[in-house]
């Protein structure tokens, strides 16, 4: 595997779209039952606030070393707010459009004795007009950025998604995409798409075994006029597809702590290493280890160039 090329990494600018979320923690101690309802009662002792969605992507770059500008939709409301301070402390560029009409979307956790006890979600799709703002913008962003990454999260944000392709082609950015659905004709013309396992599945339906895998995943990569189709497989690693044909990389062996956030740490290591000129295969390969290392940490968190060294 080539050397992580942290010195080029430096010089890369990268442009991050999509569903930017913000990850609230509540951290407590249980040591008794509710006398409401069997449930834990949880003394709340520390609280944190994490970049997530599209945001963490963002984070990640940062955090590998690379420049990211961050585009998507918050709203005007205290957790809008606090995407834009999280962004200023990570150095992330933050050019975000505020939805006056519906909430920034929240994902409040609450553990005990580092356990998940409860997820509350606030979510609503952006209107038609952010979407046409998002548009606008990127078409000025891309003039100044090596790469464009697409992160969808299904929340909305990237509901004109054949716009935002569709120009990065015409400026000559490559575009990675983190996918979501079955509808992956939306995503044609990307550089390369993400899928996890599941997400295959949806996209192409049960293969039977990796002959009939690799035939399916080809089919749809020639049908999207893709250069690679990476699909991430948790325990069993990646393979990666493109003309040149099928790559399998087994997954490093570690503890698995939380995976919460572990697509957005691999999707950043794909970025950063192909935009510094490294080939698809060894960006795999460098995503591959900076997942098996995230998945070891509590909730969305990054991994740096050191850690991957």
């Amino acid at each position: 595997m080539m050397p992580f090329p942290a010195d080029a990494v430096s010089r890369v600018k990268i442009l991050v779209v999509g569903d930017i979320m913000l990850d609230r923690y509540w951290f407590g101690e249980v040591d008794r039952i509710s006398p409401e309802a069997p449930v834990p009662v949880v003394k709340v002792v520390r609280r944190e606030d994490r970049l997530g969605g599209a945001a963490n992507v963002a984070r990640n770059i940062v955090a590998l070393g690379a420049q990211a500008s961050l585009l998507g939709v918050v709203g005007a409301d205290e957790a809008g707010l606090r995407i834009r301070e999280l962004c200023r402390e990570a150095g992330i560029n933050a050019c975000v459009v505020a939805d006056e009409d519906s909430p920034t979307t929240l994902k409040m956790r609450v553990l005990g004795r580092q356990q998940q006890l409860l997820r509350v979600d606030f979510e609503e799709g952006p209107g038609a007009s952010c979407l046409e703002r998002i548009q606008d913008q990127v078409g000025q962003l891309l003039a100044e950025h090596d790469l464009l990454v697409l992160s969808d999260y299904a929340k909305g944000a990237l509901g004109n998604v054949e716009g935002l392709i569709a120009a990065a082609r015409k400026a000559g950015v490559p575009v990675l995409v983190d996918p979501k659905g079955h509808l992956y004709r939306r995503y044609q013309g990307a550089s390369l798409i993400t899928p996890n396992r599941a997400e295959m599945r949806e996209a192409v339906g049960h293969w039977h075994d990796e002959d009939d895998l690799t035939q399916r995943a080809q089919a749809l990569r020639e049908q999207l006029g893709l250069e690679a189709l990476l699909v991430t497989r948790s325990e069993q690693g990646m393979t990666l597809f493109s003309q040149a044909g099928r790559e399998h990389i087994d997954a490093h062996a570690h503890e698995v702590f939380d995976v919460s956030g572990a697509g957005d740490t691999v999707l950043a290591t794909l970025a950063v290493t192909r935009a510094a000129g490294l080939s698809w295969l060894d960006s795999v390969r460098w995503a591959n280890q900076a997942g098996g290392v995230v998945v070891g940490k509590l909730g969305t968190s990054t991994v740096t160039a050191g850690e991957l060294s």
